[in-house]
C-alpha cells in the first residue's frame, strides 16, 4: 500500500524539521470526507479516521499513538508534550499548539481553510505546531508556541517556521466587522486587506501569520502556496462545505517529528 502523498517546506527540511503537509488524498473515507480525512472531530466514520491517521503515521514513521493531536478550540493556548495523550480525543488538552523535546512525537495540527504552522529550531531539539486561524492569530497563538518552545531551550533566531496549506486572500472574502477586529488594535493591519465588492474585503491570512512570526524574531519563514478553498481535489475546506451546506467536512493534517 502506497503512503499517502504530502508535500513539505524546502526552508523547514534545511533546518532539519522532519515533517509533512497532507491533504485529502490517500485515505479511505467516502462522501464528502473523501479520502484522508484525519480529523476525529467530524462525523466522519471513526474506524476509516482512525485508518487514515495510521496511514499518515506510517508515512511519518512514528508509531500510531505518537501521531498527537490537541483538542483545537482557536485559543492562544500551547502545550508541551513530553508522551501521548490518553482518552479519548475530546478529553484531551484543549489548546492549539504543541511544542516538544521528546524524540519519537509527531505533532500534527487538523485544518480545513485555518493555517497550519510548523516550526523547528535543529540546535537546540525542539519543535513546535500551531492551529492559526484568524482568531488563534490575532489572539496570541503564534506567540504562545514561541514561548513554549522557548521554555524547552529553543532560540527564537534559530527556529525556522513554514505556513502549510491553508486559504489564500483571493478566498477569504470577509466583512468590515472583521477588518476594525484586525486594525483596531493596530493600524498597520490594514495592509492584510484588499478590496472586494460592495463592502467585501479579502483578507491574507498567510502574510499576517508570517509577519507575526517575523515580529516575534523569527528570521525563516516560508509560506506554501496552496489555496485549501479553491483547490477541491486536493484539499477540505470549512468555507467551501458552507457554501454547500454540506453540514460537515473533513480535515486535513500537518505534521512535524523530533527524529531520535
Amino acid at each position: 500500500m502506497n503512503p499517502p502523498p504530502f508535500i513539505q517546506s524546502r526552508m523547514l527540511l534545511a533546518a532539519g524539521g522532519a515533517h509533512a503537509f497532507f491533504g485529502r488524498a490517500g485515505g479511505i473515507s467516502k462522501g464528502i470526507y473523501a479520502s484522508l480525512n484525519a480529523g476525529p472531530g467530524s462525523r466522519d466514520d471513526q474506524a476509516d479516521v482512525a485508518e487514515n491517521r495510521r496511514r499518515i503515521a506510517a508515512a511519518l514513521e512514528v508509531a500510531p499513538e505518537n501521531l498527537l493531536s490537541v483538542y483545537q478550540v482557536h485559543s492562544a493556548r500551547a502545550e508541551i508534550v513530553t508522551g501521548p495523550f490518553a482518552g479519548a480525543y475530546a478529553d484531551r488538552p484543549q489548546a492549539d499548539a504543541m511544542a516538544t523535546k521528546t524524540p519519537g512525537l509527531a505533532l500534527s495540527i487538523l485544518t480545513a481553510d485555518c493555517g497550519p504552522i510548523l516550526l523547528a529550531d535543529q540546535e537546540a531539539g525542539v519543535i513546535g505546531a500551531a492551529h492559526a486561524g484568524w482568531k488563534g492569530a490575532l489572539g496570541g497563538v503564534i506567540e504562545a508556541v514561541l514561548d513554549a518552545m522557548h521554555s524547552l531551550g529553543a532560540s527564537v533566531e534559530n527556529i525556522s517556521a513554514a505556513i502549510g496549506p491553508c486559504i489564500a486572500q483571493a478566498s477569504y472574502e470577509i466583512g468590515p466587522e472583521f477588518f476594525a477586529a484586525f486594525t483596531a488594535p493596530d493600524a498597520e493591519n490594514e495592509r492584510f486587506f484588499k478590496g472586494g465588492q460592495g463592502d467585501r474585503l479579502h483578507f491574507d491570512l498567510k502574510g499576517y501569520c508570517a509577519a507575526r512570526l517575523s515580529r516575534a524574531g523569527v528570521r525563516t519563514v516560508d509560506i506554501l502556496p496552496q489555496d485549501t478553498c479553491a483547490e477541491e481535489e486536493s484539499y477540505f475546506s470549512n468555507r467551501r462545505a458552507v457554501k454547500r451546506q454540506e453540514g460537515d467536512y473533513g480535515r486535513n493534517l500537518s505534521a512535524i517529528v523530533l527524529r531520535g
